[in-house]
């Protein structure tokens, strides 16, 4: 009885893992918004969803790096569902305050911009599995503020 039980479960976990799943791509970060204390940038996650049915995602979490250093976390709780059967452009607000971004100074003297990888992990519920993780990550250059976005 009990090799049978194992049988059981061995089947489920293989059928599980052999499903398609939903998956991410970063396909954009821009600056947003420039604020007194800090710096808002975008960033736009697509999520392609397989199933016929809107999956609701949990939380959103994410983690900016910039030379090896994290300038900003946080966590989007409850922000919406996944598309049946398509793509749900998501968008991740990721403020910055100025005292950070004076941290990076050496890499930003160079270019005006900052080198970052993202890293975003979407939680989604998906019916009789559970929560599962999505994680998905970018490295590119984010360009900072001139003067000019201050009084625009």
């Amino acid at each position: 009885m009990a090799g049978l039980l194992e049988q059981a479960k061995q089947f489920v976990s293989d059928t599980v893992a052999s499903m398609a799943k939903p998956e991410a791509t970063v396909t954009d970060v821009d600056l947003k918004a420039v604020a007194l204390g800090s710096v808002t940038y975008l960033a736009k996650v697509k999520v392609s969803n397989p199933y016929s049915t809107p999956i609701p995602i949990g939380e959103i979490r994410y983690v900016l790096k910039s030379s090896g250093s994290e300038i900003a976390t946080g966590t989007i709780p409850d922000p919406g569902s996944l598309k049946a059967s398509g793509d749900t452009m998501l968008d991740v607000e990721i403020k910055v305050p100025h005292s950070v971004l004076v941290s990076l100074v050496k890499d930003i003297a160079v270019d005006w911009d900052i080198d970052y990888e993202l890293q975003v992990n979407l939680v989604v519920d998906l019916p009789l599995i559970g929560d599962i993780s999505i994680p998905v990550s970018s490295k590119g250059e984010i360009k900072l503020p001139s003067l000019s976005d201050f009084f625009a």
